[in-house]
């Protein structure tokens, strides 16, 4: 018995073409190509806690990433620093601001800028200890924790919404929520620059 002729070979079906998720691992190796002169132990506790506290603040995208570690490098003086610097001079300006809940003598220093975003002022020490369980208004050096730095930072940057700004590519409203003003605005775009071209 001969055959004429074979069954028809089926032809694969094309796929859709895979659009590559961008990469948005946070690394040591990453975080200091951000900021070469950081300090090994922020930069790996940021590393450490980020994929976590980042999918539980949403912040899950490419430009809520870069946004987020542009600020976080430039208020920590490019990961070298959880604590502001100036002295006695420069925390003598909060002193009384009621703005802050400053209002007992010497709230200006004992609640001056400190962790990953700068955490000022006695009211925000006393919110954010709140949300996170930790008595930072009791004891302010906690925020200096690299541990608990990190997550004062993403329950700030939920509670602000900061997301939305970060959606629109809006390093000056990102600023101005993060820093109350436009401070170091060109330093943080520049970072901002920086951190798109190591998550693309």
């Amino acid at each position: 018995m001969s055959m004429r002729g074979s069954p028809a070979e089926e032809v694969p079906a094309e796929e859709p073409p895979v659009v590559a998720e961008p990469d948005l691992a946070v690394t040591v190796a990453r975080l200091a190509r951000i900021a070469p002169v950081g300090k090994a132990e922020i930069m790996a506790n940021i590393a450490l806690h980020f994929e976590r506290l980042a999918a539980a603040a949403d912040v899950t995208t490419r430009l809520r990433l870069c946004h987020f570690l542009a600020q976080a490098a430039h208020e920590t003086d490019r990961f070298r620093t959880l604590e502001e610097q100036g002295g006695a001079a420069q925390f003598a300006r909060y002193e009384g601001r009621a703005d802050l809940g400053n209002t007992e003598p010497g709230d200006g220093a004992r609640y001056h800028g400190r962790g990953v975003f700068q955490l000022t002022g006695r009211a925000n020490y006393r919110r954010y200890g709140r949300m996170l369980n930790v008595d930072l208004e009791g004891k302010p050096e906690l925020a200096l924790d690299p541990r608990i730095s990190i997550q004062i930072a993403f329950a700030y940057w939920r509670d602000r919404n900061l997301n939305a700004a970060a959606d629109r590519d809006d390093a000056a409203r990102v600023t101005q929520l993060i820093n109350g003003g436009a401070n170091g605005l060109a330093d943080r775009r520049q970072l901002l620059a920086t951190a798109k071209g190591i998550w693309v």
